[in-house]
């Protein structure tokens, strides 16, 4: 009996910690799946009565993992008409507050619940009249070029994906990314 104890707490310990390191794991998944669907390229040439037009855009995100999760703190904001504001303490306790697009104008909402795990963010999102709705969203590093031999200029922010898109009247909205406000 003396020699079972150790051998269960050695295989529980390593059990929890390899269920720690899949779930960060997925988290680190999900991630460069949702900041993925932030790229995108287009080049295109056309050429009529030797003229040559050449049509060039790219944009590549990736997730921005950071060691300090206090780092993702700030004020960010989309078209300049929608500020979101994150506060990460200690411990991972993230409280947001924002607004975004909607038919009627901007629409405010605070995060209740929000879980960060590396550059992923997901919370319940509760509008002022009680409405709420799932949040997910990736912390990226966003690189736009708008010719093949542009270096481009990289913006950080927060990716938010409506899944499924958001449709209300003639309304469409699927993803919007808030960018750090310097």
């Amino acid at each position: 009996m003396r020699k079972f104890l150790p051998a269960a707490l050695l295989v529980g310990l390593c059990l929890a910690a390899s269920n720690v390191a899949g779930v960060q794991s997925d988290a680190r998944q999900r991630a460069r799946e949702l900041a993925d669907s932030f790229s995108k390229s287009k080049h295109e040439v056309k050429e009529k009565r030797g003229v040559r037009v050449e049509k060039f855009k790219e944009v590549r995100s990736e997730p921005a993992f950071k060691q300090n999760a206090a780092d993702y703190s700030g004020e960010y904001e989309a078209d300049s008409e929608y500020p979101l504001s994150i506060r990460v303490a200690s411990g991972g306790v993230v409280e947001a507050s924002g607004y975004e697009p909607s038919p009627r104008g901007a629409r405010r909402f605070t995060l209740r619940g929000a879980r960060l795990a590396g550059a992923l963010l997901t919370a319940t999102k509760v509008y002022d009249d009680g409405s709420t709705e799932k949040f997910e969203a990736v912390f990226i590093n966003r690189t736009e070029r708008e010719r093949p031999d542009d270096p481009g200029t990289t913006e950080f922010g927060l990716g938010v994906v409506y899944d499924p898109p958001k449709v209300e009247e003639d309304f469409t909205m699927g993803r919007l990314f808030y960018r750090l406000k310097q």
